[in-house]
């Protein structure tokens, strides 16, 4: 399997499509897919990231470590797991 490494430059192989990884998620069923998040375009616009399945992704570039835009804790308020 492929490693997912978040905060490195990707491309998507089929699509062309290329952003930074900032997500990734793993499906009860073992898919994996990473979410690429683009740049902004020339003219200021924001494109939505995409969700591609790892097999399609070609890694590009070094990126943006994480811990540059980490604050100072962990985001998210989820509640402690189901037991």
């Amino acid at each position: 399997m492929k490693e997912i490494i978040l905060g490195c430059e990707a491309k998507d192989k089929i699509t062309g499509f290329q952003g930074i990884v900032t997500g990734r998620s793993t499906y009860l069923y073992g898919c994996d897919n990473i979410l690429l998040s683009p740049k902004i375009g020339k003219d200021n616009s924001y494109k939505e990231g995409q969700w591609f399945d790892l097999a399609r992704i070609r890694y590009i570039g070094k990126g943006i470590l994480p811990k540059e835009v980490q604050g100072e804790k962990p985001g998210g308020d989820l509640p402690a797991p189901i037991k």
